[in-house]
């Protein structure tokens, strides 16, 4: 018997592989067909994504900022920077109220028998009459009212200054109508302006400043009391009755038909006028000032009662007039 090749088997030899074949993992041999197997197909590959292109960062200001996170954090330092404007400012005026506690204690360090050097108002040097006051806002007045005192002195000034251009306004006037009224009140208007500025000063400003300065309660009643008065005649100065020597209404109107220029000056004058007005938002500022401190009308009687023994004229007057009561038959 002839040895036989077991792989010559016909039955294996048709399903041998074969190079135009695909692999062995494609095939399936319990297919039932007599085509042969499809040939091997590569599968592409999915193309990469693209790589984006990288920008190079933005380079900041030194005063500005950086952004090294999200929005919050950016918040989150503008808030620690408002924190610590905040806290800048505060130190700021601690170091303002140090340095005015500072004055203070040197002023007050003269000694009793030592005066402090007048210095409102600022005289020349060369002028024979010196100044009459000390006054220093940011020393003899706590920091909580000096605005206030502040206000009130710009206010007086503003006065004087409506005053003078009231004398001013008369004078133009008086140079396009030269009847007997006209001249009266030119001549008024010079008073006024002689007498209200001092005044003025002295009766309301000044105990003002003295009741800030050492919450006197007298100095507070004589303020509200002068005060209004003043508000009083700068209504009437508002309305302008002829041959009184303000320059109101009534009178600039009837200056406006006489000259034109004339009449635009007196006008200008009567709205300083109608701003004087003003000082009743004022008086009821610093009464409700008043109210919120320790002064009472009893404080005041005992304060003025007080002063008035205190002065040695009128010591000097009471134990004259007592003497002489004993002394009497």
């Amino acid at each position: 018997m002839d040895d036989q090749n077991p792989f010559q088997d016909p039955a294996v030899t048709q399903h041998s592989s074969s190079t135009g074949y695909a692999t062995l993992d494609l095939y399936n041999p319990f297919e039932n067909t007599t085509q042969p197997p499809p040939p091997y197909e590569a599968v592409p590959a999915p193309p990469a994504p693209p790589v984006p292109a990288q920008t190079p960062p933005i380079r900041t200001t030194p005063t500005e900022p950086r952004n090294y996170g999200s929005y919050n954090s950016q918040t989150a330092v503008n808030a620690a920077t408002a924190e610590l404007l905040r806290k800048q400012e505060e130190l700021e005026k601690k170091a303002q109220e140090l340095e005015r506690r500072e004055r203070e204690l040197e002023s007050h360090s003269l000694g009793p028998g030592a005066t402090r050097r007048n210095n409102w108002p600022p005289l020349p040097s060369f002028c024979p009459v010196g100044p009459c006051f000390y006054q220093d806002i940011n020393v003899e007045i706590s920091q909580g009212f000096q605005q206030t005192v502040t206000m009130m002195y710009y206010f007086w000034m503003f006065c004087a200054c409506t005053l003078l251009f009231n004398l001013i306004a008369s004078l133009a006037f008086f140079c396009v109508e030269s009847s007997g009224n006209v001249g009266v009140g030119l001549g008024l208007a010079i008073l006024w302006v002689l007498l209200f500025t001092p005044c003025s000063f002295i009766c309301w400003y000044r105990p003002l400043y003295k009741a800030f300065r050492s919450d006197s309660s007298a100095n507070f009643f004589i303020f509200f009391f002068i005060f209004f008065a003043q508000v009083v005649v700068f209504v009437i100065m508002t309305i302008g009755i002829p041959g009184w020597g303000f320059s109101g209404w009534i009178v600039s109107l009837s200056a406006l038909k006489l000259s034109v220029p004339v009449g635009v000056i007196m006008i200008i004058n009567a709205v300083f006028f109608t701003a004087q007005t003003a000082r009743v938002f004022m008086l009821k500022k610093i009464h409700s000032m008043y109210r919120q401190t320790d002064a009472s009308f009893q404080k005041a009687q005992a304060e003025f009662a007080t002063g008035v023994m205190s002065n040695q004229a009128v010591r000097q007057a009471a134990a004259t007039a007592a003497q002489g009561a004993f002394t009497a038959p």
